[in-house]
């Protein structure tokens, strides 16, 4: 199979996507630090380049987030040819990567949130190159982690507010707010 990378901007400037052809993780893995892609290979080639602050793999792309003094059209070649070679040579992104499908823990009310979560906030989250993952629910009030391209995004607070807050609100009544835990 040929392996074809392509990039996307994500709604923040310091992360860019770069989509392949082919399922790289069921799930995400994120590596916010050098250090944390430590049993990560791929990671771990990737923080090789002085340029690279993160990585988020999610399904078929990685999220890149590069430091304040590189600037993408000198670096996105670069990246994109070794996430190429990366995929091409099979790369792991994390040691053991069994499969598994979400387990929901908690309360009906908290699985019911965990699941519109999962079903309807995390493909339009995993879109823009990030993730989310949920906290806690406590007097009405979701707490959510969020990750990839949204750690740090210009634009997460309105997403928080405006997209998964409404939408939350709308199909769990008595959900009142939706915050972010700062990582």
């Amino acid at each position: 199979m040929t392996i074809n990378v392509y990039t996307e901007q994500t709604p923040n400037p310091a992360t860019m996507k770069f989509m392949v052809n082919k399922l790289l993780i069921n799930g995400s893995e994120d590596f916010a630090t050098k250090e944390s892609a430590e049993h990560s290979p791929f990671a771990k080639e990737l923080f090789k380049f002085s340029f690279v602050n993160g990585v988020f793999f999610a399904s078929n792309f990685v999220t890149i987030t590069k430091t304040e003094d590189a600037e993408w059209p000198d670096i996105e070649p670069i990246l994109k040819e070794f996430v190429k070679g990366a995929v091409e040579s099979e790369y792991k992104i994390k040691e053991d990567t069994s499969a598994e499908a979400p387990v929901f823990e908690g309360s009906d009310l908290e699985i019911k949130i965990q699941q519109i979560l999962h079903d309807y906030v995390r493909p339009a989250v995993e879109q823009d190159g990030g993730a989310i993952s949920y906290k806690s629910f406590d007097d009405g009030i979701v707490t959510v982690e969020l990750r990839g391209s949204c750690s740090g995004c210009p634009s997460s607070t309105i997403t928080l507010k405006s997209g998964i807050q409404n939408l939350l609100q709308r199909m769990v009544p008595e959900v009142k707010e939706v915050v972010s835990e700062a990582l």
